[in-house]
């Protein structure tokens, strides 16, 4: 990891979305779905749900990060309630 300068953290958290977007790949072609019609009035499939629920994730982050401080791990909690909320009602 020298060669980027990369701490644990990091690689772990790229390693994370990079898995995601396999997974919902392998989803995609293993189970076709149509999209949904959710609570913003907008189609969805799986793969925009993940997409907002990414860029959802960043402003909780960022918000959080502005707001409390640098102790995360209750960020990561926000985090997965909104990803849960997105999943079942976007």
């Amino acid at each position: 990891m020298d060669w980027m300068a990369w701490t644990w953290p990091t690689a772990i958290f790229f390693t994370v979305i990079a898995t995601l977007l396999i997974a919902f790949t392998v989803l995609a072609i293993r189970f076709p779905e149509t999209p949904r019609r959710g609570v913003l009035g907008m189609e969805t499939t799986r793969g925009d749900r993940l997409f907002i629920t990414l860029l959802g994730s960043a402003f909780i982050n960022l918000a959080w990060l502005g707001i409390v401080g640098a102790y995360q791990p209750y960020a990561l909690i926000v985090c997965l309630v909104y990803a849960a909320a997105v999943f079942r009602w976007v």
